[in-house]
């Protein structure tokens, strides 16, 4: 497995927002997303460690921390990331796999981690890669997560929402892309919308950190 990145942290965003987490950064995705801010770890020349399923369940476990951050890149490409989860879940950590959408979740439900899916907006570029059948694979403890650039990315989420009647399926969030879209914009827009069950997250991380930082 290619691993470009593993550290200890807190969760930045999501349902365990600070709480501690372990991080797997693999190499590679599929989208390149106009907000991309880990385009580092999809380039050809990007280093990498080759690491068995075996070496990462170790050092998780080594370090004393239940939450597992499975990210990329998009890390479901991982040829051996069925094996990684399954041990993960085996010894008992809580895992929780970032996606971005685009790849089919079919296939990780048998034995399955917790889901944080993107539905790349407009100003991604990469709306139309999203594969919307994964909607309805999505359970309580999952996420879909609106990484939001401009205003103009707002009605487009509300549908996807009221489409797939989100809020009644998993949690759903707002990100908005940092630098690019005022928050006080998405709560107005909340607001106006009676958006109830939807969350506004800041990336909490790139608040205690500087924004560009890595292993944090």
């Amino acid at each position: 497995m290619k691993v470009v990145e593993k550290f200890t942290s807190i969760n930045g965003e999501g349902t365990r927002a600070g709480e501690l987490a372990v991080f797997i950064r693999f190499k590679g995705c599929n989208l390149k997303c106009s907000y991309c801010d880990t385009m580092w770890a999809n380039e050809l020349a990007c280093p990498y460690q080759e690491e068995t399923p075996a070496d990462i369940v170790n050092y998780v476990l080594a370090t004393g921390i239940r939450n597992v951050t499975l990210t990329g890149g998009e890390p479901l490409l991982q040829k051996e990331i069925k094996e990684l989860i399954h041990h993960l879940l085996k010894a008992g950590v809580r895992v929780e796999i970032e996606t971005n959408g685009s790849v089919s979740l079919t296939d990780f439900c048998e034995e399955r981690p917790v889901f944080t899916m993107d539905y790349k907006l407009p100003s991604s570029g990469c709306e139309s890669q999203m594969i919307l059948e994964n909607m309805e694979l999505l359970v309580s403890d999952d996420t879909v997560k609106f990484v939001t650039g401009s205003q103009e990315d707002l009605p487009k989420a509300m549908e996807v929402i009221r489409t797939y009647d989100l809020t009644n399926r998993c949690h759903v969030y707002f990100s908005p892309v940092f630098g690019s879209i005022e928050p006080v914009q998405i709560v107005n827009f909340m607001l106006e919308h009676q958006l109830n069950d939807v969350r506004l997250q800041i990336q909490m991380h790139k608040i205690i950190w500087d924004p560009n930082e890595r292993g944090v």
